[in-house]
């Protein structure tokens, strides 16, 4: 049930994912996994991105990542060359890819913790926009909504600032209102905390 009122967000998308999210496929064999994985693995990293620019897929719900296929298959979110990469794929395509990607492990920290002074700044900005309520208390995803907790620093800042801007817009408009009321050092902070928890 929790599920359904979840998609309820999607406004639009709810016809077209409607079919993905359904149920998640059997699980696929050990090797076919592999080979569904080579390709996203190249670029992104067996769990954790050592590519700048490009984000750490390991830990994300299937259910985000499907969607983010669609949109990129659909051409509702500009992402070269992800768009390219989606263009052919099937709704089976997606929901097996996203399962795939669900299997890897999430990112593993690799720069020091943020500064106390900033950790505090970050987590007053954490708190006041209430990031926690949607991206979980350890900001490691749920449901629909990424994982965001250990993900690239400048893949971070850049998402913010494409929310901010609306550049890059969102399956729902929330990340869009919430980054209107970001400072350049707001999202500074935010990036440069949230990459390193």
């Amino acid at each position: 049930m929790q599920h359904r009122v979840g998609l309820r967000a999607f406004r639009g998308l709810i016809p077209a994912l409607g079919s993905l999210l359904a149920g998640a496929a059997l699980a696929a064999p050990d090797a076919a996994v592999q080979e569904r994985l080579a390709p996203c693995i190249a670029c992104h990293g067996a769990g954790t991105s050592e590519t700048e620019g490009v984000p750490s897929l390991g830990g994300q719900m299937p259910d985000y990542v499907v969607t983010q296929l669609f949109q990129f298959r659909e051409k509702q979110r500009e992402a070269p060359p992800m768009n390219d990469v989606a263009a052919g794929f099937s709704d089976d395509d997606l929901r097996a890819y996203a399962d795939a990607v669900g299997t890897l492990p999430p990112p593993a920290r690799t720069a020091d913790p943020a500064d106390p002074a900033l950790a505090a700044r970050a987590q007053a900005l954490v708190a006041k926009h209430q990031c926690t309520s949607c991206h979980g208390a350890d900001l490691a995803g749920r449901d629909a909504i990424p994982r965001i907790r250990d993900q690239r620093e400048e893949y971070l800042l850049k998402a913010l600032a494409g929310y901010k801007s609306n550049a890059r817009p969102g399956y729902d408009p929330a990340m869009n209102e919430v980054a209107q009321e970001l400072s350049e050092a707001d999202i500074k902070d935010l990036a440069t905390y949230v990459s390193r928890l």
